[in-house]
């Protein structure tokens, strides 16, 4: 069964490789930017309320702030922190915010057994590894489905992470992937209305897989059949055929966490190649949103149910998170802007009438080739006024395993996204980065603590 040999590989798993550990290390790192961002603008509020509601024994950190709540009460909060922005990292293969449900898992466990900088990086890995690997054996599958990728394949991974941790055998912890199954979802459903649900679905996932994990430690069971029997989660959750086998397949030998992308945009990642594409047009000639008659993108067939939906409003989109994923609204409040920032995406920022009005000149046709939509190729053909047309493209979105973001662009990032001087956010990434030769998870936790009071005296 997948589910056993899944869970034998993670539990054996001891020395994992540079070049990995330092992936992994990079996307903890934005990840902590993401959540901190979040925090100091409130994106998460209600789930960090809900979750010191729920209380329970001091047992792990809601990030930056250093209060202590139960482990699965903290990765509620914690994992809504991090996917709150929209910013935080996404593996192209099968479309899922790893990082959004690893963090808050490794470290919510790791704190409540007192594990090592090493053991909470190794944890990590583990998760990645599973997370990234169920979503790409149903390449948008799920999202095909009505469903977020990220809650159905990150359950899974939080399972596998808080099974590690708590040191269950491999029979335990596959029934702690069994338990985690039958709480997968998360619907896509916010995209008509822009509510904030997609914000809480990572939340829910590495809530439910740390709780799945303590049910099999108690002696619950799940099907061992989850990935590769009748009515698992691939029958009952995917529309697109899937390969379970792939989960399992190269495993140690082939790294997906060397292959998430982090990005450089706080947009939708199906919208990033077409980003990509009209920036490459914007420095091969100038012009301003008075100067385009209008803006026409190639959009990969699974990218243009979720930017292109043209049964919503895409020109006047009903809330921030909304105006995240309508390509036209995003394209052109680039081209108005000059560039995409957190204030980009403002409430007061998305109603403003000259977006809205040369978003309504942009146009897509929809286009297929190799690959996955999140690591298709973008192009655009930007029409002038005066009826010259400048093009633009891109082999794949920026930030992916290719095109990495270097430790500058990262860096700037993640002091962006905490709102701090670069001589912290440096200290703080260097806290990060060596992780595995700490004793334990208490000085990075200390340390996004401290950048949170910094960030709120220099708000003051």
């Amino acid at each position: 069964m997948i589910a056993r040999e899944l869970a034998g590989w993670a539990l054996a798993l001891d020395r994992v490789p540079d070049d990995v550990a330092a992936a992994a290390t990079r996307h903890l790192l934005d990840g902590f930017g993401t959540a901190l961002g979040a925090l100091r603008t409130g994106a998460a509020g209600p789930a960090v309320e809900v979750a010191r509601g729920l209380g329970g024994p001091p047992e792990a950190a809601v990030l930056g702030t250093g209060e202590l709540l139960s482990a699965p009460a903290a990765a509620l909060a914690n994992g809504t922190l991090v996917h709150a922005l929209d910013f935080d990292d996404t593996h192209a293969g099968g479309l899922v915010h790893a990082t959004a449900v690893v963090l808050p898992a490794a470290f919510a466990v790791g704190q409540q057994t007192g594990a090592s900088g090493r053991e909470i990086l190794t944890a990590a890995v583990a998760g990645y590894e599973t997370a990234c690997r169920v979503a790409a054996a149903a390449p948008h599958g799920f999202h095909a489905r009505g469903l977020h990728a990220t809650m159905v394949a990150g359950v899974f991974s939080a399972a596998l992470i808080g099974a590690r941790l708590l040191g269950l055998d491999a029979g335990r912890a596959a029934n702690a992937l069994g338990i985690a199954g039958s709480q997968a979802g998360g619907l896509l459903a916010f995209l008509g209305t822009g509510a904030s649900t997609k914000q809480l679905h990572p939340g829910f996932a590495s809530q439910s897989g740390i709780i799945a994990a303590r049910l099999a430690a108690a002696g619950a069971t799940g099907p061992e059949t989850v990935f590769d029997g009748p009515h698992g989660v691939f029958d009952a959750l995917s529309a697109h055929p899937a390969d379970p086998a792939s989960i399992v397949a190269g495993l140690g030998e082939r790294w997906e966490t060397t292959r998430i992308g982090i990005k450089p945009y706080a947009a939708c990642q199906l919208s990033h190649a077409t980003i990509g594409a009209v920036l490459d047009a914007m420095a091969r000639e100038r012009f301003g949103p008075g100067d385009v008659a209008g803006v026409r993108a190639r959009v990969h067939p699974d990218s243009a149910p979720v930017v292109c939906d043209d049964s919503r409003d895409l020109t006047r989109p009903a809330s921030p998170y909304a105006a995240k994923f309508s390509l036209p609204w995003t394209v052109a409040a680039l081209i108005t802007d000059g560039a995409l920032t957190l204030e980009t995406f403002d409430p007061a920022s998305i109603a403003r009438p000259e977006v809205t009005r040369l978003a309504a000149r942009v146009r897509w046709d929809v286009a297929g080739g190799p690959g996955v939509a999140a690591d298709a190729p973008g192009h655009v053909t930007i029409t002038l006024g005066d009826g010259r047309e400048v093009t633009g493209s891109v082999p794949r979105s920026e930030g992916g395993g290719d095109f990495p973001l270097g430790r500058a662009a990262l860096l700037a990032k993640f002091t962006g996204n905490a709102g701090v001087p670069a001589a912290d956010a440096e200290a703080f990434a260097r806290a990060v980065e060596t992780l595995g030769a700490q004793p334990d998870a208490a000085a990075v936790m200390r340390a996004a603590a401290g950048l949170a009071r910094l960030t709120q005296q220099e708000n003051g």
